[in-house]
């Protein structure tokens, strides 16, 4: 694109993981059409992967001018974006930068002459798959229609709150760093079944499907508390491993990792 190219409704600036996971969602939502969005993406390589992934989508070295900006770029680049789309043009603006606080942003965005709208988010990695679960804040400067807006972009690729930002280091704790607490607990359920005479192939599957099946249970109940009771029989085996898990005081261990991930957010930003 060039100086002279037409204005994009949505430009995803980085064009990395996270940003190719919302440009898919956005895509598969048929929330726009192809044309009207672009992708910024420094690396030369990766803009060469990305068309040819999404052919139809503009995908450039530099932010085109553009309605608004989704930024998904490193959190020391976020400025130097958020700068440079409100010179192309972006009245609204929605970060997923890890730590990057919403009066970063308002200075950043300063000197465009004209109100943007801001938005902080925290999106999680299953968004990748199509099943994240976001957080988003909004600054000063944002209406009704703005914060749809934002919700609608996120929800491209699963569930959205909306949280004050000082909530959102608590949300990153549980649900920004939650899939790794997750991937922990499938280890060592796999190493634990190897060590009790499992093939790992078969340790691997059932972990996996184990935690799948799970999943679906709880999206549709919603009651964890209550789904544990459901397999829990009085004297039984899973009664066995759970009183074990007790035992070893695993509720702690979760409490002290959520709170040790939010307060390490909030040295963050």
């Amino acid at each position: 694109m060039t100086e002279n190219s037409p204005t994009v409704e949505i430009v995803i600036v980085g064009g990395g993981n996270m940003g190719a996971a919302l440009l898919g969602g956005l895509l598969e939502s048929g929330r726009y059409e192809p044309s009207a969005i672009a992708v910024a993406e420094v690396v030369a390589d990766r803009r060469g992967v990305l068309a040819d992934r999404f052919p139809a989508v503009h995908v450039v070295g530099e932010i085109p001018p553009c309605d608004a900006a989704v930024i998904a770029v490193k959190p020391a680049d976020v400025e130097a974006a958020v700068a440079t789309a409100v010179q192309a043009g972006a009245r609204r603006i929605l970060s997923i930068a890890a730590g990057v606080r919403l009066d970063t942003l308002e200075r950043a965005a300063e000197g465009g002459g004209q109100p943007v709208a801001l938005f902080r988010a925290m999106p999680n990695t299953p968004a990748l798959v199509g099943k994240g679960a976001s957080a988003v804040a909004s600054g000063d400067r944002t209406d009704e229609a703005d914060l749809d807006w934002a919700i609608d972009v996120l929800s491209a690729v699963g569930t959205v709150d909306q949280l004050g930002e000082d909530a959102l280091d608590a949300f990153t704790g549980v649900a920004g760093s939650g899939p790794a607490y997750l991937f922990l607990v499938a280890e060592a359920m796999i190493d634990a079944a190897v060590g009790e005479g499992l093939s790992r192939a078969v340790a691997e599957r059932a972990v996996a499907q184990l935690f799948v099946g799970s999943a679906a249970l709880l999206e549709r109940d919603r009651d964890p508390a209550r789904l544990r009771a459901m397999v829990t029989s009085p004297g039984g085996t899973t009664a066995a491993g759970v009183r074990m898990l007790e035992e070893h005081a695993l509720r702690a261990a979760f409490a002290d990792a959520v709170r040790a991930a939010t307060v390490r957010s909030r040295e963050l930003g």
